[in-house]
């Protein structure tokens, strides 16, 4: 398995970036920033550039996970956020390494099937 772990890490990503990463749209990132008090990237004075930090990445990783994996209603994950902060995110650490080790898996597969 082949993980790049020198990959250099920014302070800040764009609304843009944090969208595809997690595959929703920006305007899915400004509804959750209303309705969730803990995900609060900061904006540039005077202009509103949204900039997100690897901590708000991991604070939409879990609202994802929560709600278009988990299906949660928007009010059921902002009381599971509040009252289970640890296991919300235990669990969508949990996905995310599950999510790894299965394209893993698919690409050894593939890797497989061309010597047979």
């Amino acid at each position: 398995m082949v993980l790049k772990t020198d990959k250099p890490k920014r302070l800040y990503y764009s609304i843009k970036e944090v969208a595809e990463m997690v595959g929703v749209a920006e305007s899915t990132l400004r509804y959750w920033e209303k309705e969730f008090p803990n995900l609060h990237p900061k904006t540039v004075p005077g202009t509103k550039v949204r900039q997100y930090s690897e901590d708000d990445i991991k604070e939409v990783k879990v609202i994802y996970n929560l709600i278009k994996v988990r299906g949660f209603k928007i009010a059921n994950a902002r009381k599971y956020l509040r009252e289970n902060k640890d296991g919300a995110d235990r669990s969508q650490e949990l996905l995310t390494t599950l999510i790894t080790v299965r394209d893993e898996l698919q690409r050894l597969k593939s890797s497989l099937d061309t010597l047979v």
